[in-house]
């Protein structure tokens, strides 16, 4: 998945996930409301919103292996999500930060935000298994 260039996996289309732009070389994602994200009537899905975070985690993480000609299988070993408010029925971001990329593993801190990136909506730590792809 190169999410800087609009690859991103089927299930980020099935919720209708995309590229907005990109900040510093990480891509930020967006996501409309639409009823493939809606939970309860008039409020984003929990499962939608831990979709979007993790996919924009994932996304920062590519992007960067990608930076420096690396190449790797990614798996995940770990994320938990915090939900720190309930998503409106409006268009959802999220930007990824890698606090850590060693040979092994990678970590990150994923956050969510609708119209103030600094009242985010829901945030996430992700711990990611890094393969190195054999030459």
């Amino acid at each position: 998945m190169n999410a800087a260039s609009g690859q991103l996996t089927p299930y980020a289309h099935s919720l209708g996930i995309a590229v907005d732009r990109v900040e510093g070389g990480v891509p930020v994602l967006v996501v409309d409301f639409s009823n493939a994200v809606e939970g309860r009537p008039g409020a984003l899905h929990g499962g939608a919103i831990s979709g979007l975070l993790e996919t924009a985690g994932y996304a920062a993480l590519r992007g960067e292996l990608d930076r420096i000609e690396r190449k790797a299988r990614l798996k995940p070993i770990n994320i938990t999500v915090e939900f720190l408010s309930a998503g409106k029925p409006r268009q959802t971001f999220s930007k990824a930060r890698i606090t850590k990329l060693g040979r092994r593993t990678a970590n990150l801190v994923v956050e969510a935000w609708q119209v103030n990136r600094d009242r985010p909506i829901a945030s996430a730590v992700m711990n990611v298994m890094v393969k190195d792809e054999e030459p």
